[in-house]
């Protein structure tokens, strides 16, 4: 099958999560970029669509203007990537949506509580698909320990313990004039409200709910600000309490010296516990109570089909972070080519969803209410 026409909105020239996205969708061969706004200034759109090799035509000075165009043209685009800062992700999705374009959107959904919310009314409203690139969700040993809990292999769940710790931002990177991402990532106009809690903690939110299915029903989160002057949060701890009796604890932080990406989950239940991380994201620890641990490595013995489909190499060679994004933008093909042919979107089809993106910024305004009143227990919005 031909590759299905992508767009890109963001992710020009030095712009480290645009490349990202590219390499991700070339992968599996599903995708081909043909269109792009690919930076906030005409001139730099210009220059960025050149460096990549689009056509004169199909470089744009903005967004809106991508979004009309490519729905009028012939073999105009398929889908559309958003790879912007945070709060261009609301009215850019909005856009490509309302003209029946699929959007692929990097996290966190918006800025905004209320952004979100009319993102997921839009995102209902089109024929078009939403998908959040939540990568994470996309390694095969995460979808193992997802079906292992819905088996029911862990028993009741009792105990979730994540964290996402960082040292990037241990001094004032965006005080440097030299760093763009910190720049916008520590500027709550355009990341949100939170810091650490929106940029990564929204990651250790997720991995959590996607792996144990459990929906949050309270939180109590004091959130820090450690380096002077900094606007938004850089580290923060928070209790969790799950509909149903379960309770959690979350730790984001980018002031921890020592630690790159150092994403970890922790599940346990009535029968047994798993664990994971994402600098070894080819493991998966399980240990059923009373039993010794178990080392389950993807493509080995115990690796399950649920790992297998979303895994290209033997077992022993390494796959990660580029092979996640890789496997989201694969299902959002499958689940785009369906729709394409009038078909129901497959039951294996997996990925992050606009609800799904509305529950991490529910999840990051929360955490927010809760420390501006000391850590008082406080429910999503």
């Amino acid at each position: 099958m031909a590759p299905l026409k992508l767009g890109m909105v963001g992710g020009g020239n030095d712009a480290f999560i645009g490349a990202v996205h590219r390499i991700a969708s070339r992968i599996d061969g599903e995708f081909e970029l043909v269109a792009g706004a690919l930076s906030s200034t005409p001139e730099r759109a210009k220059a960025s669509g050149e460096a990549l090799g689009l056509a004169p035509d199909r470089i744009y000075g903005d967004f809106r203007e991508m979004a009309i165009r490519e729905n009028r043209i012939k073999g105009g685009i398929d889908a559309v990537a958003i790879v912007t800062p945070n709060h261009v992700h609301y009215p850019a999705a909005r856009e490509f949506l309302k003209r029946g374009i699929h959007v692929i959107c990097d996290k966190p959904l918006t800025s905004t509580l209320p952004d979100a919310r009319k993102l997921v009314k839009i995102a209902n409203e089109s024929d078009a698909l939403f998908v959040l690139t939540h990568n994470y969700t996309g390694y095969p040993m995460v979808r193992q320990a997802r079906e292992m809990v819905a088996n029911g292999e862990l028993g009741e769940l009792r105990v979730v313990q994540v964290e996402y710790p960082q040292d990037w931002l241990t001094e004032p990177e965006e005080q440097s004039g030299q760093n763009k991402q910190s720049e916008w990532r520590t500027d709550p106009e355009r990341s949100g409200a939170g810091g650490s809690t929106g940029d990564i903690g929204t990651h250790a939110f997720n991995l959590a709910g996607f792996v144990t299915g459990l929906e949050l029903d309270m939180l109590s989160a004091d959130l820090q600000s450690f380096v002077d002057g900094r606007r938004v949060d850089d580290n923060g701890h928070v209790m969790l309490r799950y509909k149903g009796g379960a309770r959690g604890m979350l730790w984001c932080s980018q002031v921890a010296p020592g630690n790159e990406n150092a994403l970890k989950l922790r599940v346990y239940g009535t029968k047994g516990g798993l664990e994971w991380s994402q600098e070894d994201p080819n493991y998966l620890w399980f240990t059923p109570f009373g039993e010794p641990k178990r080392l389950l490595t993807r493509g080995g013995a115990g690796a399950r089909d649920v790992a297998a489909r979303v895994s290209r190499t033997p077992g022993g060679h390494p796959e990660g972070y580029l092979e996640g994004f890789a496997n989201i933008y694969t299902e959002a093909a499958r689940a785009i080519r369906a729709k394409m042919a009038g078909d129901p979107v497959p039951a294996d089809v997996v990925f992050p969803t606009v609800e799904d993106g509305l529950a991490g910024v529910s999840f990051v305004d929360a955490c927010v209410r809760s420390s501006a009143r000391d850590a008082a227990w406080v429910k999503l919005a």
